[in-house]
């Protein structure tokens, strides 16, 4: 009995954290984005040794400030993003995912894709909606925090990194989800 109201006190918390969450439907306008693309890309560059060098020799970065994942039982994950070519502005787009398995809460992360090679951004134009690991897989690096980047070794054409709150990085799959041009 003990364990059977330990797991609905579980499930109850859980759902509530779901509802308690901001709605995904208040989508952000672009200087929201780009405000929080830039804040983003300044805190990575700041704690990680070569991700500026890193960054200018990136064709185009891809960079979703915030991705909430949510879960129980069934999970879903929603951000909204832009992407920068030439240091400008390039399009407004979102990441979208689901999952299945054990799982339960509420995780928030940023993503910052990098396309190293010319054809590897040109792949991402030419799709209407990117599927991480159907149409590209993206090399995730992970580091520690203060950790440093070489440079030379990465040769990938499409590199991700996974940052939590803290400007930690963590490993993590992209997996599956689904990045799509959006209006802004």
């Amino acid at each position: 009995m003990k364990s059977l109201t330990t797991s609905l006190l579980a499930a109850f918390l859980a759902c509530t954290a779901l509802v308690s969450t901001p709605s995904l439907a208040e989508a952000a306008t672009a200087e929201q984005i780009e405000d929080d693309v830039n804040e983003t890309l300044h805190s990575f560059v700041d704690q990680i040794g070569g991700a500026r060098a890193l960054a200018n020799k990136a064709v185009g970065i891809l960079v979703f400030p915030s991705i909430v994942k949510a879960g129980f039982g069934i999970g879903g994950e929603y951000g909204e993003g832009m992407l920068i070519v030439d240091k400008k502005p390039a399009g407004y787009y979102n990441i979208v995912g689901a999952s299945f398995g054990f799982q339960l809460g509420v995780q928030e992360r940023s993503v910052i894709i990098m396309f190293m090679t010319r054809d590897a951004l040109d792949q991402f134009y030419s799709l209407q909606g990117f599927k991480i690991g159907v149409d590209a897989s993206v090399a995730i690096i992970t580091l520690g925090a203060g950790g440093s980047i070489d440079t030379d070794k990465i040769t990938q054409p499409v590199i991700g990194f996974v940052l939590d709150p803290k400007g930690l990085m963590y490993n993590l799959t992209l997996e599956g989800s689904k990045i799509t041009k959006i209006d802004r």
